[in-house]
């Protein structure tokens, strides 16, 4: 490929003529992690940070291990510091990076894991983020090295903008579209607590929408829908390359509420319909989904099809799947047959109008819910490019004069 002029081919790939390609180390110190022993560890201390402190490119503090012994003051963290996983039983774990900030004072980190510690940790924890770093991880794992060691580290090899006002630019715009992104992650968790809220009031009564008044009751399923039980086909007519229909056999086949084709069967055992309600009635057993197309009905689920409002039914039996979820608790109950599918039990309204009416505003919720994830979902994408183009120096930043950075 002809090189655009301004540009120069690179170990770090194609970067502008006055850009560097230099080695990690060169611009910061990459520190090994604290060794400890089970019997450190204890119920408070100090925190050491682990790969499952790192969650989407984000700190999480949701699983922590504290020890009580001493811990050099080189190994703990700075904020500022770009925290690596550099060593996992897992390989896509192997690279994931955060940017520690304040909150870490005081903390360590384990020896599975990496400090990078410089002057432009922002940038170069989305150089961990981008394809850049990504691609000579991935050539440096190969097929039998699970770790990365601190010279491999050190040696990696990254684009370098020339001026510390453009590094810190660059960190800053990229920075500005994760505030973004955590923005939409808060909105769509506050969707959601309100969606559960409002589940809790409409589908016990508590609260009627206007204009009803009557009686809610409670019906079996075979009841409220007519039950068709999976059943897996032979293997032999399984496949992966689309031929024939999709086999739907649990939750490996289901993604956010919707059956997705994972494996196709050429014969068909037990057939479902697109927009089947799909219960799972093997551990976890209750869990809800929708079926996206016409599909082959595997032993880990059952299709409902509603007598009354399909939508409703639907809502209703999202809301219950906390009642299977105790049922499963302290007993050996994994797996659901017909008769206990048949005769579960769901509290509905009597009038079909009011079944309706509350799945519109559930439904409508829903609606909201999954344009903010489409739109999140998005300004993933959009970051993503904007590291290819910003972190390569392919697209440069200029102030609001229009001079360069």
């Amino acid at each position: 490929m002809e090189l655009k002029p301004g540009y120069k081919r690179t170990d770090a790939g194609i970067i502008p003529s006055d850009w560097d390609a230099v080695p990690l180390g060169n611009i910061g110190d990459a520190l090994i992690g604290l060794t400890y022993r089970p019997e450190d560890v204890r119920p408070h201390g100090t925190l050491v940070l682990r790969a499952s402190n790192i969650q989407n490119d984000k700190l999480a503090f949701d699983d922590n291990v504290y020890v009580g012994v001493e811990v050099p003051e080189q190994i703990m963290v700075r904020p500022g510091d770009v925290l690596i996983c550099v060593r996992n039983g897992s390989r896509n774990l192997i690279g994931k990076a955060a940017l520690l900030d304040e909150r870490c004072v005081g903390m360590t980190f384990g020896a599975f894991m990496a400090v990078h510690r410089g002057q432009d940790g922002r940038l170069v924890n989305y150089l961990f983020q981008s394809n850049i770093l990504k691609r000579q991880i991935n050539e440096h794992l190969g097929a039998t090295i699970n770790q990365i060691t601190n010279r491999s580290l050190n040696a990696f090899c990254i684009p370098l903008p020339p001026t510390e006002s453009e590094r810190e630019s660059i960190g800053t715009t990229l920075n500005d579209v994760d505030a973004l992104l955590d923005g939409l992650d808060r909105l769509i968790a506050k969707k959601r607590d309100l969606k559960q809220a409002t589940m809790q009031e409409l589908l016990t009564g508590r609260n009627r929408l206007p204009g009803f008044s009557d009686e809610w009751t409670m019906k079996r399923l075979d009841q409220l829908a007519k039950i068709v039980m999976g059943q897996s086909p032979d293997s032999k007519y399984y496949n992966r390359v689309g031929d024939g229909v999709p086999l739907i056999q649990g939750n490996a086949d289901i993604v956010g509420r919707r059956s997705v084709a994972r494996v196709w069967t050429r014969k068909v055992s037990k057939p479902g319909q697109s927009g089947d309600i799909l219960l799972t009635v093997r551990a976890p057993v209750g869990e809800v989904s929708i079926a996206s197309e016409d599909c082959c009905l595997g032993r880990g689920v059952c299709a409902l099809r509603a007598i009354g409002d399909q939508a409703f039914l639907f809502h209703a039996l999202v809301f219950a799947e906390a009642v299977w979820r105790v049922l499963e608790q302290g007993s050996t109950f994994t797996a659901a047959n017909s008769a206990q599918v048949a005769a579960f039990s769901v509290r509905v309204p009597r009038s079909e109008t009011e079944q309706a009416a509350i799945a519109e505003v559930l439904s409508g919720l829903d609606a909201e819910i999954a344009a903010l994830e489409a739109r999140r979902d998005k300004t993933r994408l959009v970051k993503q490019a904007m590291m290819q183009e910003l972190l390569t120096g392919r697209t440069r930043l200029v102030d609001a004069k229009g001079a360069r950075v």
